[in-house]
């Protein structure tokens, strides 16, 4: 019989796609039409989500770009067709809510939401939740989000949700005990790590919950891309601690050769949105617009997917505490995510 779920990655195995590393993102759309398709990409006026934006509207999506700074983002779209601003903030759940309502009181399906905005390396915020801000921006807001475009993304019959992760996931699990940094101390990294683990086994539990609805979910891993605006907080010290600096300040030769462009770390995002070879799997994390390995839990085995920044951490997938975030989730942020 075949295995119909990732719990505890059963389905972690490449693919052989044929992409790599190099693909962008003119590769993965190549023969792909998506006329009549609606997408919402958040965090799409800057970085991999703009062009993330602009390819999924040249191949004929209509899409809906939420933002904070509404002007801002009018400036970065400017001349791509079939685009869509309204205004959102994943740190005010408020205006999740009134985007969502917006959006669903149009009657439109939802074929693709891509919750592509995030944070990296921030010192300690709260949200009006009192929730931290890498948890709410990278994992709590795509929940919010979801939840209420559940009708939508039921209306489409054949929908995708992708949740951009990181290999950040290997910084640290989900910590149950303390989300919010209220009783330790707060390390940035710890808090981004854990917010992204967090990203995939909702991913996970997601698509567990929606594929009899013809909803699939999945999470990516970009890559280390050059040219976002998504460190611009962090210290020199962190990127020494992530071993992407030197001690002199210098970036590492082999930081810098596995560096990608934009429209190679958008490739994978496009990719999970429009693979016809994931029609029927889901649930699953993927990076280099492909299906990524599973990790040993013994960390003495994973030197060599450390070096080469590649591979899902056994316990992003884990099907026990992915059920468990997802009550958790439901009771922080006030929100009934039924499915039904």
């Amino acid at each position: 019989m075949m295995i119909q779920h990732n719990n505890q990655g059963a389905l972690q195995h490449p693919l052989g796609t044929g992409f790599s590393a190099q693909s962008t993102t003119a590769d993965v759309i190549k023969g792909i039409d998506l006329t009549g398709k609606i997408a919402i990409v958040t965090g799409g006026n800057t970085g991999i989500g703009l062009e993330t934006v602009r390819t999924l509207a040249a191949a004929g999506a209509a899409v809906v770009v939420p933002a904070r700074d509404v002007e801002k983002a009018r400036k970065n779209l400017e001349g791509i067709a079939n685009v869509e601003i309204a205004p959102m903030d994943f740190m005010e759940p408020a205006s999740i809510d009134a985007f969502a309502e917006k959006f669903l009181a149009s009657n439109r399906p939802l074929h693709l939401l891509i919750n592509n905005a995030g944070i990296m390396w921030v010192p300690l915020r709260k949200d009006q939740r009192g929730i931290e801000s890498q948890l709410a921006t990278n994992y709590i807001g795509q929940f919010h989000l979801a939840a209420k475009l559940w009708p939508a993304l039921k209306q489409a019959n054949g929908a995708r949700v992708i949740n951009v992760s990181s290999l950040g996931h290997h910084m640290a699990s989900f910590n149950f005990d303390d989300p919010n940094f209220e009783h330790r101390a707060y390390e940035t990294l710890q808090a981004y790590g854990q917010s992204k683990t967090a990203s995939n086994l909702f991913a996970l539990e997601l698509d567990n919950r929606a594929k009899s609805y013809n909803v699939r979910a999945y999470s990516v891993h970009p890559g280390s891309i050059a040219g976002t605006e998504l460190a611009r907080e962090a210290s020199a010290k962190l990127f020494q601690q992530m071993g992407f600096l030197d001690g002199d300040g210098n970036l590492r030769p082999e930081v810098l050769a596995s560096l990608k462009t934009i429209p190679q770390g958008a490739a994978t995002t496009v990719w999970a949105a429009t693979s016809p070879l994931l029609s029927d799997i889901g649930g699953v994390y993927c990076e280099d617009a492909d299906i990524a390995e599973l990790l040993s839990a013994d960390p003495s085995v994973q030197t060599h997917a450390r070096l080469h920044q590649s591979g899902v951490q056994q316990y992003a997938l884990d099907e026990a505490s992915a059920k468990r975030l997802w009550a958790l989730t439901e009771e922080m942020t006030g929100i009934k995510f039924n499915i039904g």
